[in-house]
């Protein structure tokens, strides 16, 4: 059971205010060099047709994709799914940007870009994600309840602020984490607190925080390895946002470096894949 670790486009390098970034064909390279299994395309952060282009990129350099939609509508979906193939993408993540106020409404929503997904051959992950249709946590749970089969990617840090978890996490909110991880295929890094999505890791006084969440990790990769044969291939991916996402000082520069940072969670991430057999066994999710 193997980890892949993919890398964001758009984090690929930490970027001072009013600095061109660097071609996308460098940033493949550094991500393809520093031994990274593949790059995420994010279709938030980039447009489908600057997307496609990054289709030779990939052949290139031998790195997997991963693609992360945000249909508008349930058809806008399906070129995002004829994108993913083309970068080899083993799933698609989705972000739904229709996002009706009632759950009752929410779920043909869900099983329409299911169905769509099903004509496309492209499984679906759907992303716990803020200003989304899974922008809230309990919303998402009832969705689960409705439609057995949507499965999700975690990002658990949006929930993190979306319910502003305190510490110590209760037993009602780790409850609820568990039934999230229990229905995730993928999982993402990022380390969040009650107010911030995305926090700087060498802080000492966010450590409790990267512990709630490697604890949710190994938890999460447990129930993973439980449920899916030997040759299957968990994707892990170090989803530090652009600088908006971060904490930045009065001249807006970030306060950590996001490249160091990414290759800090990769590694975390495959100790926490290690550990997780052997909570598979001691503590089953």
């Amino acid at each position: 059971m193997p980890l892949k670790i993919y890398q964001s486009l758009w984090a690929t390098e930490l970027r001072r205010p009013g600095t061109p970034e660097r071609p996308v064909t460098e940033r493949f390279e550094r991500v393809k060099a520093a031994g990274f299994d593949g790059m995420a395309i994010d279709l938030g952060a980039m447009d489908i047709e600057a997307a496609r282009g990054t289709v030779p990129e990939f052949t290139r350099t031998g790195l997997a994709g991963l693609l992360t939609a945000f249909p508008r509508s349930i058809e806008e979906l399906r070129p995002a799914l004829h994108l993913a193939k083309d970068i080899g993408s083993p799933f698609v993540v989705v972000i739904g940007q229709v996002m009706p106020l009632s759950v009752a409404e929410m779920v043909p929503v869900i099983e329409a870009w299911i169905r769509i997904g099903r004509e496309e051959g492209v499984p679906l992950q759907f992303e716990t994600h803020r200003n989304c249709i899974t922008n809230d946590m309990f919303a998402t749970l009832l969705l689960l309840d409705a439609i057995p089969g949507m499965r999700l990617a975690a990002d658990l840090s949006h929930f993190v602020v979306d319910r502003e978890m305190m510490l110590p996490i209760s037993p009602e909110y780790q409850a609820h984490v568990t039934r999230l991880l229990e229905r995730s295929d993928s999982f993402q890094g990022r380390i969040a607190n009650r107010c911030q999505v995305q926090l700087p890791l060498h802080f000492p006084q966010h450590r409790p925080w990267i512990e709630v969440f490697r604890d949710w990790w190994r938890r999460g990769f447990a129930s993973w390895q439980a449920r899916n044969p030997a040759e299957a291939d968990c994707v892990f991916l170090c989803e530090l946002g652009p600088r908006d996402y971060a904490i930045t000082d009065v001249d807006g520069e970030e306060l950590s470096d996001r490249w160091e940072e990414a290759l800090l969670l990769r590694r975390w991430a495959q100790e926490d894949w290690q550990q997780a057999a052997t909570l598979r066994i001691a503590d089953p999710v």
